[in-house]
């Protein structure tokens, strides 16, 4: 077996029109491609890509639950959570300051945690490393 990269992570949502609202529209996630049964989300490298659970299986239990959180490099963290707060978005973990940078995680509405990294290295468009030891709580 020859892995490339990661081609997309699938969410099995319980309402698809709810997660479209909160990762195209409260996050600015763009739509790349969209179905009634399935969304794929972003512009390059992975795509986020929402699914009903309905139509597979019964969605059950949340990230806490199942260990699923989803990481988004962000460039100003704290203006990030301030904007989302303004929007109602419920904060899971406040902004916490580590050596790699710094990290929040909020909830989607189907509970999966979302972390949102701003690093601390100049090249901050490349960096992924930093989410070494980030915990979600």
């Amino acid at each position: 077996m020859n892995i490339k990269k990661v081609g997309n992570v699938i969410l099995a949502v319980k309402d698809i029109d709810k997660s479209i609202q909160f990762y195209h529209e409260l996050i600015g996630l763009p739509i790349k491609n969209q179905r009634r049964s399935w969304v794929d989300l972003g512009t390059s490298g992975a795509m986020l890509s929402l699914h009903p659970a309905s139509l597979t299986a019964q969605h059950v239990g949340s990230s806490i639950d199942n260990g699923i959180t989803i990481g988004f490099l962000v460039g100003d963290v704290k203006s990030a959570i301030d904007e989302l707060k303004e929007k109602g978005v419920r904060i899971h973990r406040d902004i916490v300051e580590r050596d790699a940078g710094k990290n929040a995680v909020i909830l989607d509405p189907d509970d999966y945690l979302i972390s949102l990294f701003e690093p601390n290295f100049e090249d901050k468009a490349q960096q992924t490393g930093g989410y070494h030891g980030f915990t979600p709580s």
